[in-house]
């Protein structure tokens, strides 16, 4: 075994919809971040912890950088400002198409740190070397001291490259982790993010945004584990259309949440999904601090 251990924090940040989630689950090689085409998708700061024999990794997945307009929005952009101020490194990502709109705030904080940045320009296989030339040129003029790397997260693209760095750039030290665990989120977090996911999947406008998933009982044996989830959203018109003619799109979020959750642990599931309505939550002080915002 090696004599020197590394291990540090690699905080990942950007604007919505630029592809962080998809980064996180290609370093991690597990599906823990959700991932939809929607902004906002990941509301909290996930982890994820990737161990080898002398170093070990400790990823954060964070809520894409937006200006809040209620209280929950807030909640989501105070796990990015914490994740500004406790990284060994940044991997700030963007891609091609994206103008260059990170809030000035959060840019200057990037310029002042000493933390070392790793700007990654992602989607490029669906770009031109003429786009991401420009964009290059664009982004060593805002962020003169980041190092710059050219990515594909879907295709995993530059994916050991990025990992090759990151292991050059973390400090020595002890690892944070067993190193057995690939996450600090608990299972009820993942069931709760997978029927989340859905949702935003299959309803349009405000819906995926005016619900929070709560998990009231995970009951765990050798063959099966019984969910019991209350989908809460804030209005009595949200709670029809999620339920649907009959109960149809509820029972389709259901089946979709329940194979999804069948892969993700191994196990038969058993789903039971409850609609209540819970006025105004997102803006309520009170019931943000109960979900864990």
């Amino acid at each position: 075994m090696s004599a020197v251990h590394k291990a540090g924090f690699v905080n990942i940040i950007g604007c919505p919809n630029v592809g962080k989630s998809t980064l996180m689950n290609a370093l991690v090689g597990e599906r823990l971040s959700i991932i939809t085409s929607k902004a906002q998708t990941t509301r909290h700061r996930i982890m994820g912890i990737v161990s080898g024999e002398d170093y070990q990794i400790v990823f954060s997945d964070t809520p894409g950088i937006i200006k809040p307009l209620y209280k929950l929005q807030e909640k989501m952009m105070q796990f990015v400002i914490t994740a500004l101020t406790d990284a060994d490194l940044f991997l700030l990502i963007t891609d091609v198409f994206e103008d260059i709109q990170l809030e000035p705030s959060y840019l200057a904080k990037l310029r002042a740190t000493n933390t070392p940045i790793l700007l990654l320009i992602n989607k490029i296989d669906v770009a031109t070397q003429v786009q991401l030339e420009e964009k290059i040129v664009a982004w060593k003029e805002k962020l003169p001291k980041a190092e710059i790397m050219a990515i594909s997260a879907l295709q995993r693209f530059n994916i050991d490259k990025i990992m090759s760095y990151v292991i050059d750039k973390l400090p020595q030290g002890d690892a944070f982790y067993g190193k057995d665990e690939f996450t600090d989120k608990p299972e009820r977090f993942f069931v709760s993010e997978i029927i989340r996911e859905k949702i935003l999947l299959n309803y349009k406008k405000e819906i995926p945004y005016s619900v929070e998933v709560i998990v009231n009982s995970f009951k765990e044996n050798e063959t099966i584990i019984k969910i019991q989830v209350d989908i809460l959203v804030e209005r009595d018109s949200q709670k029809g259309i999620i339920i649907g003619d009959k109960g149809s799109a509820l029972k389709r979020v259901g089946t979709q949440a329940r194979k999804e959750m069948e892969t993700f642990f191994a196990k038969q599931i058993f789903l039971e999904l409850f609609v209540k309505v819970d006025k105004d939550w997102r803006n309520n002080e009170k019931r943000l601090k109960n979900f864990g915002y």
